[in-house]
């Protein structure tokens, strides 16, 4: 059954949550680049399958999609064993992409870790091209995008790379 924007519009969702393991931690004594990536991934696994696009859907239907650009960034350390919670907003999408937001949060304590914005692209399997989302999965997106036009958008949406200089707008 497609998500209703009733049942989505009033926050982003929770779509992982975990502890930092003993392997994720880097010699700078925190959890390296490579796991926060990881655990956003999961986050976007878990957004796909409530569309339709679950672990199953690359063979069962010969369709995937693909990361085309990803942003993070790190606000706050998270160490060894503290646990993390995952919340994602759609922000954009049409026949083809879908743009997302992810928010970390220590678990617990609820203050933000990092934030990942990323954009995915539809993509037929057979002929490893961008395609359109199937028509069963269409109606999902379009039901999750207009559940999420309500909700504020995300600070940090958009965030554009680049050294700041004192008096530089940038």
């Amino acid at each position: 059954m497609p998500p209703t924007p009733e049942t989505y519009a009033t926050a982003p969702i929770e779509t992982a949550r975990g502890q930092v393991r003993p392997e994720w931690i880097d010699y700078n004594g925190h959890m390296n680049v490579a796991y926060y990536v990881l655990a956003f991934d999961h986050g976007t696994d878990y957004f796909l399958g409530l569309l339709g696009m679950d672990p199953g859907y690359p063979q069962r239907e010969g369709g995937s999609t693909f990361a085309l650009e990803m942003h993070v960034s790190y606000e706050r350390e998270l160490k060894c064993d503290q646990p993390y919670v995952v919340r994602t907003q759609l922000i954009d999408a049409d026949t083809k992409r879908i743009h997302l937001f992810h928010r970390m949060h220590h678990a617990n304590e609820g203050w933000l870790a990092a934030t990942n914005e990323v954009i995915t692209m539809h993509i037929d399997m057979a002929q490893r091209r961008s395609a359109p989302f199937p028509q069963h999965i269409q109606p999902r997106v379009e039901a999750l995008k207009a559940a999420h036009t309500a909700l504020a958008r995300p600070e940090g949406l958009g965030r554009v790379i680049g050294i700041r200089r004192s008096g530089s707008p940038a």
